[in-house]
């Protein structure tokens, strides 16, 4: 409790500086794109028994497992802790469901975006919007917007850096599929091949083990990694994956999927009644300052 309190404390740039994420490399970039059609759904389309869903009277939500703190809280999506678990929780308490109507399936997290039927409703899973992504799957509206950070070993050449020119000359790893890894190629663009892990743990493991310099993750997941996970390891900083773009974490669809308009208008209810807010603050928060990396 006492870590989480910590991270509730130290998890988020205000928005002015952040720009990111982990999210949990994708295919062409790190820079927001238009969301599905977001066009007003009508209260007949978005009454719960007329939803366009998997399963009648079920909302199925796909995540990840493990499912990472500060989104998920003992790999346990099921309990409403978490910022993502929390978010998916009130959307689909908009949409009508108890929360014994919504069930969570594991789904790897380069299988979300893969073309292709799902067996899912929506995915959450701190996947960014980008434009690559979005010829194959939908998005909702963002839910959240982050910053990519650095992550190394205190007393480390990584934890030296102050700027991005100064990670070039770094071994700097990322988990696959993920824009983090993608920042590393295209906005880095470091002298070697970066290291590519198959999940956060493995990435991680290898910091450790001085098979890399620094890591790359989204910030709140980097906040708990050096809260919580790995003794004597500091954020060297973050940074914007696109110069001039904010990059935003959005639900995953089915490509044509009817329910992302009855989504973006659940989520703007819970934006306009500060809810969202509410949900960053107590999970992320905003009060830590970051250096940024230029």
């Amino acid at each position: 409790m006492r870590v989480r309190r910590m991270l509730a404390a130290a998890a988020v740039l205000p928005l002015t500086l952040a720009a990111v994420a982990c999210a949990p490399e994708s295919d062409g970039g790190s820079s927001a794109t238009d969301p599905a059609d977001t066009s007003s759904a009508s209260a007949d389309t978005c009454a719960t028994d007329a939803l366009a869903l998997k399963t009648p009277g079920q909302l199925t939500i796909g995540t990840d497992s493990p499912a990472y703190e500060p989104w998920f809280v003992d790999n346990d999506p099921t309990n409403g802790k978490g910022y993502e678990s929390a978010v998916a929780f009130a959307v689909a308490e908009q949409l009508g469901f108890s929360k014994d109507q919504v069930k969570w399936i594991k789904v790897p997290f380069n299988n979300s975006y893969a073309p292709g039927a799902k067996d899912f409703d929506f995915d959450i899973n701190q996947i960014s919007i980008t434009p690559e992504r979005a010829k194959v799957v939908d998005f909702s509206d963002g839910y959240y917007s982050a910053a990519q950070a650095v992550v190394a070993l205190n007393g480390t050449k990584g934890a030296e850096a102050t700027s991005l020119a100064d990670l070039q000359g770094l071994r700097l790893g990322a988990q696959t599929g993920t824009t983090s890894l993608t920042a590393i190629r295209d906005v880095i663009k470091p002298d070697t091949d970066p290291a590519v892990f198959e999940d956060t743990n493995a990435a991680k493991q290898a910091l450790q083990n001085d098979q890399v310099d620094a890591i790359l993750a989204d910030l709140p997941t980097a906040f708990y990694i050096t809260a919580a996970e790995i003794d004597d390891s500091t954020i060297v900083g973050q940074f914007q994956p696109e110069t001039g773009e904010q990059e935003e974490f959005g639900m995953l669809f089915e490509k044509g999927s009817e329910l992302v308009p009855c989504v973006n208008q659940a989520l703007g209810a819970l934006k306009d009644d500060g809810t969202i807010d509410q949900l960053e603050q107590q999970w992320l928060s905003d009060v830590v300052d970051v250096p940024v990396l230029q």
